[in-house]
């Protein structure tokens, strides 16, 4: 077996796909005639329209698995850029090892062969600091680099416990500041104000930040800043408060899944709480679009059908839809469709990042005032 040098196996840059570039409503007007998932995708790619055609739906899209490292990057930017997304609710993963590192300049790498048949075994790979997702390599020095700039960000914020959502602000306003070239889901949802939420968020980069930034605190004597899970669950809720109906697209399952349906349900008791009904005053979510490989054979949460969910009063059994199949293979041709069907045309941005007041404690890397921020985005 030939060897390999590191800069041999990191070589070859993952593309991100351009849903813009290619029309893929023939495809999908020819998969509505079919059955199985072509059929399910169909009607999914009929719902998100139906969702953005909707002008008073905020849509909410959810994030788990490892799929900006695969190539979806540009496909969310897009989405994000055109308002077809006001929302997101992903896994650490995805928003800071994954998107946030390639905002700073880093790549994701085509692993040469196959997983099945790799030329480097794992345990190679491990000591050539070179880590890997499948058929899919990282540079495990360029991931220490990002480990150090979320401690670098959370040593600027006041002693104190928050959001996600508030350091994933600031991650935004620094790539602004420093890398303002670099294509990213966090920069560009900064821009656009749409709020991103991460609840498990010591499972990524981030968490390594946090332990170093806990750790150096408590040796000098000085103050730690924390992860408030508890603070990203309220304010999605305040999401669903302020916006009656609201609309579903999931990529994956896991945590984003469960905590964007139950916004209904929080919401629900904080209505019950001023006089309302536990059920009925607030709309279940009026669509949703679940996308995995999971089923619902062992019980687990990601291959929960959306129909179980409306039991538990979370999920509308009108327009929903479930489609099996492999997120990059699928979720292009879904966002590809909707954009050139074009029923996101007119529709404007709900910025909920604006519900959100300003935090004391919380840098602001940008080096404006929100106010002014705000004024400067599209």
């Amino acid at each position: 077996m030939p060897k390999w040098t590191k800069k041999e196996l990191l070589s070859r840059p993952i593309e991100h796909i351009d849903i813009t570039a290619f029309d893929a409503r023939p495809v999908v007007d020819s998969y509505r005639d079919m059955a199985y998932s072509a059929r399910t995708l169909a009607q999914a790619a009929d719902i998100y329209s139906m969702m953005l055609k909707d002008k008073e739906c905020a849509v909410i899209l959810t994030l788990a698995g490892s799929l900006i490292s695969a190539g979806l990057k540009k496909a969310i930017i897009a989405l994000v850029e055109n308002n077809m997304v006001d929302a997101i609710v992903s896994t650490g993963a995805n928003i800071v090892d994954q998107d946030f590192f390639e905002g700073l300049g880093f790549k994701h790498y085509i692993a040469p062969g196959s997983p099945e048949a790799p030329p480097v075994d794992d345990m190679t790979l491990r000591n050539m600091m070179i880590d890997r997702i499948y058929d899919t390599y990282i540079d495990e020095d360029d991931l220490r680099a990002c480990d150090d700039t979320t401690k670098k960000i959370f040593d600027q914020f006041e002693p104190g416990a928050y959001s996600s959502r508030e350091f994933i602000e600031a991650m935004g306003a620094y790539l602004v500041k420093h890398h303002p070239k670099n294509e990213s889901i966090v920069k560009t949802c900064y821009q656009k104000r749409v709020p991103i939420f991460c609840p498990a968020f010591s499972d990524c980069s981030a968490g390594f930040g946090i332990v170093l930034q806990q750790t150096e605190a408590i040796e000098e004597g000085r103050g730690q800043v924390a992860f408030d899970s508890g603070k990203d669950f309220r304010e999605l809720t305040d999401i669903k408060l302020a916006c009656k109906d609201t609309g579903l697209l999931m990529l994956g399952g896991g945590v984003p899944k469960n905590f964007a349906q139950d916004i209904v349900v929080a919401a629900e008791l904080l209505n019950e709480r001023k006089g309302g009904k536990a059920r009925g005053d607030i709309g279940m979510h009026k669509y949703a679009i679940q996308m995995t490989v999971a089923d619902s054979r062992d019980g687990a949460l990601s291959g929960s059908t959306l129909r179980e969910a409306c039991s538990w009063g979370k999920v509308d059994v009108v327009h929903e839809q479930m489609v099996f199949g492999e997120l990059t293979a699928l979720f292009p041709i879904l966002a590809s469709d909707a954009f050139h069907r074009g029923a996101w045309k007119g529709r404007k941005g709900f910025k909920f990042a604006d519900l959100f007041e300003k935090g004391e404690g919380v840098p602001n890397f940008a080096g404006t005032s929100a106010g002014k921020r705000r004024a400067g985005t599209r």
